[in-house]
């Protein structure tokens, strides 16, 4: 195995192991040891098992995991290990294993936008925070981050077409991507001034009826979305206010025992209810922040990214029309044709056959991804309702045994 030095900086050790938490993902099901006789996990796991039938051979595996800490005299960031695996011949060896942070993985998905205009290329994970209220750095952030990072690599490695492309080559295998980042910049620049220059001109009349109903979708989609975001973490905020209540509330039945004689015992059991209501409580509002936010922000990242390719496409059938009225305004009486005119047209259904594929594609792992969120997030509520119910229901003995004392 290839193993990339890590950046000449100073990693600070025993942070974010890959071992050191076991986060639960929404597809996770019930956690082991967890009495739940009708549980929805079995029916998460039997779910499951139909979308993990994938019929493509697979000989390219990548992952993201072991985040470290580097800290240096200018700056402070984390790089994250990649593990690449896969019996193609673009690969001389088998196996890699190189260090990116979060600014190679902006690269990639840069250069893959410039290679492949005609292809939605995944989202990456936003890479600013609102300073005090996120801690980028913390265990919580940084594997939130690995996680999706992890799943753009996965969204192009299972791409047809993306994971093929050079630049995607050499990210998963290069030791220094820096050498391959300053050949291309200026490059990049005169191609993008170039692609201003050429469609900045054109104006597109009117989308075929497919591609506008492709927008419209999207302008839908995202709206959606942004509510259910928006609500979403106003519930985490609400869970979080009513936790902080919790957590003071049960302390005081404890301290009320104290001066009590007969009620002392059942006291302490409501405050001991409390507190297990109170971790199930925790556990809820963490995988509706780790888990299902993320999902959210991604999909309402990946239409934007949609309506970028859907633009770009409008872009080349604007030029396709402007040339083809340039051609009619010579009036010849049966006017060839140019071969520019033929190109243009050619990358127009290039465009076309590459966005409906891939919007297919997308709608497939929307389709499987949501469902799986749904179900997960049924499940965690299940699950939390009923550790509340357990809770509660272990002191009724304890007080039905007080009544009959009496």
């Amino acid at each position: 195995m290839q193993d990339a030095q890590a950046p000449a900086c100073l990693p600070v050790p025993g942070l974010w192991s890959s071992e050191s938490r076991d986060l639960i993902l929404p597809n996770g099901g019930t956690p082991a040891g967890t009495s739940s006789p009708a549980s929805s996990s079995s029916l998460l796991n039997r779910l499951q098992l139909d979308d993990d039938i994938d019929g493509e051979t697979r000989d390219l595996f990548v992952t993201v995991d072991d985040p470290k800490k580097h800290v240096c005299t200018m700056e402070t960031y984390i790089t994250y290990r990649i593990t690449t695996k896969s019996t193609r011949v673009e690969f001389d060896l088998p196996e890699y294993s190189v260090r990116r942070r979060y600014q190679d993985f902006d690269w990639l998905r840069n250069k893959l936008e410039e290679s492949q205009p005609t292809h939605l290329i995944p989202p990456l994970p936003e890479k600013f925070v609102v300073k005090g209220v996120v801690d980028r750095f913390s265990e919580e952030f940084v594997e939130t981050r690995r996680k999706a990072l992890d799943k753009f690599l996965k969204r192009i490695t299972d791409h047809p077409v993306l994971s093929f492309n050079e630049h995607f080559n050499v990210f998963l295998t290069a030791k220094d991507l820096n050498a391959y980042k300053k050949q291309g910049m200026a490059l990049l620049t005169r191609v993008g001034e170039s692609v201003k220059h050429v469609t900045g001109g054109y104006k597109l009349r009117s989308r075929p009826l497919e591609f506008a109903a492709i927008g419209d979708y999207l302008d839908t989609f995202a709206l959606k979305l942004g509510t259910i975001d928006r609500i979403a973490q106003r519930i985490i905020k609400e869970e979080i206010e009513y936790l902080v209540e919790l957590r003071e509330y049960g302390p005081v039945y404890s301290t009320w025992s104290a001066l009590e004689g007969e009620l002392a015992e059942p006291l302490e059991g409501v405050s001991a209810c409390i507190g297990n209501c109170s971790a199930a409580l925790e556990e809820l509002t963490d995988d509706m922040t780790e888990d299902f936010l993320p999902v959210l922000r991604e999909y309402i990242l990946y239409s934007d990214s949609m309506k970028s390719v859907l633009k770009k496409r409008d872009q080349v059938q604007a030029e396709y029309e402007a040339k083809l009225e340039a051609v009619a305004l010579r009036k010849e009486d049966r006017p060839k044709v140019p071969a520019d005119v033929e190109k243009c047209q050619d990358r127009m259904e290039c465009f076309n056959a590459d966005l409906k594929a891939d919007m297919e594609r997308w709608q497939n792992n929307k389709r499987q991804d949501f469902r799986q969120l749904l179900m997960g997030m049924a499940d965690k509520n299940i699950q939390y309702y009923e550790k509340c119910l357990m809770a509660w229901e272990s002191i009724i003995p304890l007080l039905q045994e007080k009544q009959e004392a009496k």
